[in-house]
């Protein structure tokens, strides 16, 4: 889809719903995304409980022709840093030649009567790209019970740069709508990039 005066106004529309610093969020997004047509996106404004505090981010996900583009504001406490409340905008801009995995982990209830079409109860989108990887180790064994050698550690690395999780219950059907197009969007762009 090429980017049209609906697409980004519905990006724009999408950041002020989030009603988090909508003018900062929407400036770090457009500077990153720049003139290239938008193909999707996905806001999600989530709100954390921290001790003793309430604190709020966003992520702005967007998919253009060419690049993945992963924005995320938070804010933050005055403390011996700053004497007053800050918030933290990041964007980070990956060519979808580098993306190495697009994972789409869906909840659905009472899954014995799930109707093709039916509305997850929640959806969790992972998008890995190597630059955060996860290594968990164990102990090597052998099937011997008396063995007592050391047999080094075996393992797994797991992709793991962006995991996103929407709920029917905590976000609403539409965010989770949106999660889903998005993850089919990125989806069939990686897939367009590898034939």
């Amino acid at each position: 889809m090429a980017k049209t005066s609906t697409t980004t106004q519905g990006l724009r529309a999408a950041i002020e719903r989030s009603g988090y610093y909508p003018a900062l969020v929407a400036e770090a997004v457009e500077a990153a995304v720049g003139g290239e047509p938008i193909r999707s996106y996905l806001v999600h404004q989530e709100t954390t409980f921290d001790q003793n505090e309430v604190r709020r981010h966003v992520t702005v996900l967007v998919l253009t022709g060419n690049r993945f583009i992963v924005s995320h504001t938070d804010e933050q406490a005055a403390d011996s840093t700053s004497p007053t409340p800050y918030a933290t905008t990041s964007t980070e801009s990956v060519k979808l030649g580098r993306i190495s995995s697009v994972v789409v982990s869906r909840v659905v209830a009472n899954p014995e009567q799930y109707a093709p079409g039916t509305l997850p109860r929640e959806v969790v989108l992972t998008i890995g790209w190597g630059a955060v990887s996860r290594i968990d180790l164990e102990p090597a064994a052998c099937g011997d019970p008396n063995c007592d050698a050391d047999h080094g550690y075996t393992g797994s690395s797991t992709a793991d740069d962006l995991s996103l999780r929407v709920s029917e219950a905590g976000d609403g059907p539409e965010t989770v709508r949106q999660a889903l197009a998005f993850a089919q969007s990125i989806s069939e762009a990686t897939a367009d990039i590898t034939r």
